[in-house]
């Protein structure tokens, strides 16, 4: 089955209110920051240079290159647009008072932790020139973001059986298994650089050795009964699975078996059983080399052939697809309105666009 979730696409960072008949006059004759430090406000609450330059770091601290200045100002115009949304949802959450409580925090900061030794935790934070207070804070808004689309959003979706049966009347096709197939999840950890881990505790390794020590661990706690899908959420540095808890849906055999190593090691589990960690690469080939590491798991292996509407698993793949579908149309609306209703100004855009026109 294919069912398409689509995804929000970032916003244009034109910020630029024309003010006057020319660009010039328009830069120049608008607005102005109050301060050097000000690199944005949100409804009046200011963005500083210190934390942007702080994400900005982190970002580049696996990169090998030095950027050039062009490219160093569009990654941190790309950081300010994601903490400018952010703030917005974070003053929304605020108003409705659903902001994650300190003992929330503390609890994810534990589980954090949990894989590492001291040792490697403070090695972790400082190659992500971050410190513990940094963490908190940054943990404690991933957490009230989602407390807020959970009752903004998830909780007002109802998926009924008339859409369910409606929706496989118009694809039942998709339903008739050509070849067998295996339905996977996975727990995946990169060892090159990104803005954003793509999980709940925020977590990111850094660099080839680390994520080899983070991909054992996890297999560790794995290994020795912990939940899969909720390691993933918490660990798993690949975004379009980790909020699933790692399920990647169904794999159609011969897509598999274009992966040999990760094939024949998947073929080798029963459903329920996991793999040992399996070097991800960057393509097929002598000339490949290992952009991460990742641990598969097995739910089910599926025969060819037609499936019913009857049949459970039908009837929730395609709930869960209608219902992801309905979450992010709802979710890309919802965060044009809220930056439709804040006053935002982002100063380090104007200067950008000033130095640009001189």
């Amino acid at each position: 089955m294919q069912i398409v979730a689509f995804r929000r696409a970032p916003y244009h960072l034109a910020v630029l209110v024309l003010c006057g008949a020319t660009l010039l006059a328009a830069v120049s004759g608008c607005h102005h920051s109050p301060s050097p430090d000000v690199m944005a406000t949100v409804n009046g609450k200011d963005i500083l240079r210190s934390d942007l330059e702080k994400y900005y770091k982190a970002s580049m601290s696996d990169s090998q290159q030095q950027p050039t200045p062009e490219q160093a100002g569009i990654v941190r115009l790309n950081i300010l647009h994601q903490m400018i949304e952010d703030e917005i949802l974070w003053q929304r959450a605020a108003k409705l008072n659903l902001a994650a409580s300190y003992e929330d925090v503390n609890a994810k900061l534990t589980e954090m932790k949990a894989p590492y030794t001291q040792e490697e935790w403070d090695n972790q934070l400082k190659a992500r020139n971050i410190t513990v207070e940094d963490l908190r804070r940054d943990l404690r808004r991933s957490l009230t973001k989602t407390k807020l689309l959970n009752k903004e959003i998830e909780s007002k979706i109802n998926i009924t059986d008339a859409e369910i049966s409606s929706y496989y009347a118009a694809h039942k096709a998709e339903f008739n298994l050509i070849e067998p197939q295996y339905h996977l999840a996975e727990i995946t950890v990169t060892s090159g650089p990104a803005q954003q881990a793509g999980n709940l505790q925020n977590n990111k390794a850094s660099g080839d050795a680390d994520a080899k020590k983070k991909i054992q661990a996890l297999h560790n706690r794995l290994e020795s009964g912990e939940d899969f899908g909720a390691v993933a959420m918490n660990f798993s540095e690949n975004p379009n699975t980790s909020s699933n808890g790692g399920d990647m849906g169904f794999i159609p055999e011969s897509q598999l078996r274009g992966d040999p190593d990760v094939y024949n090691a998947i073929g080798k589990l029963k459903p329920g059983q996991i793999t040992e960690v399996i070097a991800v690469y960057d393509g097929p080939g002598p000339s490949h080399h290992a952009i991460g590491y990742a641990i598969y798991k097995l739910l089910a292996r599926e025969p060819a052939g037609q499936r019913e509407l009857n049949d459970p698993r039908v009837q929730q793949a395609i709930r869960q697809g209608l219902r992801d579908g309905q979450a992010q149309l709802l979710k890309n609306a919802y965060f044009e309105m809220l930056h439709d209703e804040a006053k935002v100004h982002n100063y380090f855009a104007e200067q950008i666009l000033k130095q640009g026109a001189r």
